[in-house]
């Protein structure tokens, strides 16, 4: 994860995500999809300045559909807590995260991935243990 400083080409003395205002071509990289199957996969959009994390979470029937929806519509209504967590996830996936190259000066870069790591191993238990209660 290389991030840089970049400058808005759009707009003076401002610097926004490339990743989410796509106004130049040129500083937006290669997008990679890891997949285990269709229904679960993560989108990495990489940029000079911004990387955008979107993950699709495994539903095997439609209760883990409800119950994903709602917990991970819980999670956004509190997007500001988690710091990198987006308010609206990217079209088709259930969450989506934006790293900035802020947030790879605040915090260190391993710490970021480990977050992302824990946040949907938790994500992943808590809807399992819901579903329990559910059955």
């Amino acid at each position: 994860m290389s991030l840089s400083n970049f400058a808005s080409q759009a707009s003076e003395r401002h610097n926004v995500p490339e990743i989410e205002a796509q106004t130049s071509p040129e500083v937006l990289l290669n997008p990679l999809t890891v997949s285990r199957n269709e229904n679960e996969r993560v989108f990495i959009e990489p940029s000079v300045n911004s990387i955008r994390v979107s993950i699709r979470i495994k539903q095997a029937d439609e209760i883990e559909h409800i119950l994903v929806h709602k917990f991970t519509r819980f999670l956004t209504q509190r997007a500001e807590s988690f710091f990198i967590l987006r308010r609206k996830p990217v079209k088709g996936y259930d969450i989506s995260f934006l790293i900035t190259n802020f947030h790879t000066e605040e915090m260190l870069k391993h710490k970021l991935v480990d977050f992302i790591i824990q946040f949907m191993e938790e994500v992943d238990k808590e809807i399992s243990e819901m579903k329990l209660f559910f059955d």
